[in-house]
C-alpha cells in the first residue's frame, strides 16, 4: 500500500545529512510527519586481486565505538559519477589505485527513514600507488582471502551496510560462478 505524501519542509541542512520533515498519509488514513533523512549517496569499492583476496581497511567507528573490517567507501561528490568516486575512495582510503570498476549490486540500506544510495562496485585489477592519502580512515590496510569473509561476517567482524551488501554479493558471485 502506497503511502501519499502531501509536503516536506526541511528541518537540519548541512554538507553530509540534512533532517526533513515529511507530512505523510497512511493507507489507512493516518496523517503524521515522518521524519527523513536525506543524505549524498554512497559509492562502495570490492577490490578483489588475482588470489582471490578483498582489500579491506580495520577501522573504528566511533559513533557505535567499535571496530571493524571495511570496504573503501565514500560519499559521491556533485562533479562525479559513482564510479568515479568508487575508484577515488579505494586510491585514497588504501593507497591502492583501480583502473576501472564495473556495477557489483545497489542498496538502499534504510530506506523507512533515509534516502541514501549505495553504488556498490567491483574492481578486479589494483596497483599500488602509494600511502593513502586520507590517514584518518583506517589503522590497517589488508589482503583478506575471499574464504575468510564469510567467518569474518559470522563474528560480527564486518557490520557495515554497504561492507555487507558488497562482500555478500561477492560470496554469492563466487558460489555461483557468475564472478
Amino acid at each position: 500500500m502506497q503511502w501519499t505524501v502531501h509536503g516536506e519542509r526541511q528541518i537540519y541542512d548541512n554538507p553530509w545529512v540534512n533532517l526533513w520533515l515529511v507530512d505523510v498519509q497512511q493507507p489507512d488514513g493516518r496523517r503524521w510527519e515522518h521524519h527523513v533523512v536525506r543524505m549524498r549517496h554512497l559509492a562502495v569499492a570490492v577490490v578483489v586481486d588475482d588470489q582471490k583476496r578483498v582489500l579491506m581497511m580495520w577501522r573504528h567507528r566511533f559513533i557505535t565505538d567499535t571496530w571493524g573490517w571495511e570496504l573503501p567507501m565514500g560519499l559521491i561528490e556533485a562533479e562525479e559519477t559513482p564510479e568515479q568516486a568508487a575508484a577515488r575512495e579505494v586510491e585514497e582510503e588504501t593507497g591502492w589505485r583501480v583502473e576501472s570498476v564495473k556495477p557489483l549490486v545497489y542498496a538502499q540500506p534504510a530506506n523507512g527513514i533515509t534516502d541514501s544510495e549505495h553504488f556498490v562496485f567491483r574492481a578486479e585489477a589494483a596497483s599500488y600507488a602509494g600511502p593513502p592519502t586520507e590517514v584518518n580512515e583506517s589503522d590497517r590496510i589488508e589482503w583478506i582471502p575471499i574464504s575468510q569473509l564469510r567467518g569474518m561476517i559470522d563474528r560480527r567482524e564486518v557490520v557495515s551496510s554497504g561492507s555487507l551488501v558488497g562482500l555478500l554479493y561477492l560470496l554469492l558471485d563466487e558460489a555461483t560462478g557468475s564472478a
